[in-house]
């Protein structure tokens, strides 16, 4: 019978010849909490060698470095295929066209002249995305044409796309409906003439700089207060088409968040959905809503050319205090109504020219003229920001503008006044918590946007 007290003890005497040769602190520890058990039967995991007595080599392995002309030679052998991205133009031909994006091939614009869906690529409306593979020699391998849904209740979920593929010595075209994908994206700039000018410069859609405007409108006159200087962060949604971002329509870009510092002071908004009724809404970070009973302008962009005030009339030619604003715009810029309530009159009325007047709540009235086409009816209902015109120059008009007026109670009022008093509504405090949590997580990606310098990059 194997007398295991024996052979414990055993073990506890090699285990401190080898601590005394490798005065290790665990080694101790180990030895220590061994010798304090009792006559119990268990198990010892083996002690690990010092790393630093375990054997060392080094390995060297020879790498073959090809010759510098093998590599020459291998690279002239791989065949490489050129991409380029461009947007159709008013001017372009099949030619030109190619051309412009580096193709030389007629085969190629033949087609583009001659098939009924080759044909779709320069037909219709400009600016379609295209993108273009081709061999060095400029022939061209694919064409892919990306443009809005033919339908146009889908012209904001989803896009057009034309496939045109080389087959041999001749093409094939495939023209399907695709899904538009959503991605967030990050933007900043900085003002130097204008709000247009300095987003064209940072990348960010006409869209986005649109509701940028009408989210501020409260805070900032983009006609007279816009300082050079000024500066502004956001966060928008752009809808991608096969990973590009399109660049038609409102559904090139949706802000969810963004910051203005107009002459030193900052202002800043989110968008943020109500879970009580489903209704989004633009707030400041304070939980005041951005949506003000008017806008401060029925235009996105154009300059006052005329304010509410005393001016020399260029029509009869004498002093009199001039009652509303006007706005210069090219004839057929989108007029809109800045607030809800029902077309009171829409036609024809001597110096107005085409005129509509839109009655609102509180005994309010605005009247906008010398338009060049009117898209409402008299006792149609129209809520704020939607389309009831174009600008024009009919009646007495020098030129083509908007001259726009607000009434109280018959009395005329300076708009942009009225405009900054009118009411806002304060988010229901049932939301608030949900809605400082959106709030905290927006700040992050307003501060990645700001560092970031001018631009636009996709968001994390």
């Amino acid at each position: 019978m194997i007398d295991w007290k024996n052979e414990l003890k055993q073990a506890l005497a090699r285990s401190e010849a080898f601590a005394a040769r490798h005065p290790r602190a665990l080694t101790a520890s180990v030895v220590s909490l061994l010798g304090g058990f009792a006559v119990t039967a268990f198990g010892i995991a083996p002690l690990a060698p010092n790393a630093e007595d375990l054997p060392q080599r080094v390995i060297t392995e020879q790498v073959q470095i090809l010759d510098l002309e093998d590599q020459l030679s291998a690279l002239a052998a791989h065949d490489l295929t050129l991409v380029r991205n461009d947007v159709t133009r008013a001017s372009d031909t099949a030619d030109s066209l190619l051309r412009r994006m580096g193709a030389f091939d007629p085969a190629a614009a033949a087609f583009l002249r001659n098939d009924p869906l080759g044909q779709r690529v320069l037909k219709g409306r400009v600016g379609k995305m295209v993108q273009l593979s081709a061999e060095p020699d400029g022939t061209v391998h694919r064409m892919v044409v990306r443009f809005p849904a033919e339908l146009a209740e889908q012209q904001s979920t989803h896009f057009s796309r034309l496939s045109i593929e080389r087959k041999g010595q001749g093409f094939s075209a495939k023209l399907e409906t695709a899904p538009l994908q959503p991605q967030v994206r990050l933007g900043s700039g900085t003002v130097r003439s204008s709000l247009f000018v300095a987003t064209d410069e940072a990348g960010i859609p006409d869209a986005v700089a649109s509701q940028m405007a009408d989210m501020f409108s409260g805070d900032i006159d983009f006609h007279r207060e816009l300082r050079k200087g000024d500066r502004f962060s956001v966060v928008f949604e752009s809808l991608t088409a096969d990973g590009e971002p399109i660049n038609w329509g409102q559904a090139s870009g949706r802000v969810i968040a963004a910051e203005f510092v107009n002459n030193g002071k900052s202002h800043s908004a989110v968008w943020f959905k109500d879970p009580s009724n489903g209704k989004g809404n633009f707030y400041g970070f304070d939980g005041q809503s951005k949506r003000r009973a008017f806008l401060a302008s029925p235009m996105e962009f154009s300059r006052v050319t005329s304010g509410f005030a005393m001016r020399f009339h260029p029509v009869l030619q004498k002093w009199r205090a001039h009652l509303g604003i006007d706005y210069g715009a090219p004839t057929g810029t989108p007029v809109r109504t800045v607030g809800d309530g029902m077309v009171e009159f829409a036609g024809w009325q001597n110096g107005f020219g085409n005129v509509v007047y839109v009655r609102h709540s509180g005994d309010r009235q605005t009247v906008y003229a010398h338009l060049s086409r009117m898209d409402v009816k008299k006792g149609q209902r129209v809520e704020q920001g939607q389309r009831i015109g174009a600008v024009g120059a009919t009646g007495w008009a020098t030129g083509p503008h908007l001259h726009f007026e607000f009434r109280v109670k018959g009395q005329h009022q300076d708009p942009r006044a009225i405009a900054r008093a009118s009411e806002a509504v304060t988010l229901p405090a049932s939301a608030k918590a949900q809605f400082q949590a959106t709030v905290a997580s927006i700040k992050n990606q307003l501060s990645a946007a700001e560092s970031m310098g001018v631009g636009v990059s996709g968001a994390d």
